[in-house]
């Protein structure tokens, strides 16, 4: 009835895509493979210091459970970096935690129109719209967006 929801990733916590550890980087470090096999995008190579200085308050405050402080921080590094197609990654996964649902869907988008190489990034985008649109009680445009993360995983 529900195939996709299994694959779906539901967000525990927000931000804990924000830490840096892992088991396996890729060749430039896009993404890390995690131990229970799962991937979570990493910033960008390019990514200045001053932004990776936010994201790590970002997932303090979070990790603290204090959402709007972690916004705040989020938005700082978009006024830094509005061309980062991670930063809107990541703002899409706190607003999915907090339920703005539409917001998470057109923040992953966002992402999406931002990169549109990085396979991993569109398809973890692809998973916060599916979960978006599950929660919304679209569950035919769940299914659709969760196709596409397939597609994408495949490499079709």
């Amino acid at each position: 009835m529900m195939k996709f929801i299994p694959r779906i990733v539901v967000i525990s916590s927000c931000f804990l895509m924000l830490s840096a550890c892992g088991t396996l980087a890729t060749r430039d470090d896009q993404y890390v493979v995690e131990t229970d096999g799962t991937t979570k995008v990493r910033p960008q190579a390019g990514t200045s210091k001053a932004v990776l200085a936010l994201l790590a308050q970002a997932r303090s405050a979070a990790m603290e459970g204090q959402l709007a402080r972690s916004e705040a921080f989020l938005e700082r590094a978009l006024r830094i970096e509005p061309r980062n197609p991670v930063l809107w990654h990541y703002m899409a996964k706190l607003r999915l935690n907090e339920g703005r649902l539409k917001q998470a869907a057109g923040l992953a988008a966002k992402s999406n129109s931002l990169d549109r190489d990085n396979k991993i990034l569109q398809a973890d985008n692809w998973r916060i719209i599916a979960h978006a649109r599950h929660k919304q009680g679209d569950i035919d445009g769940a299914r659709r967006a969760q196709a596409r993360v397939d597609e994408l995983l495949s490499g079709n």
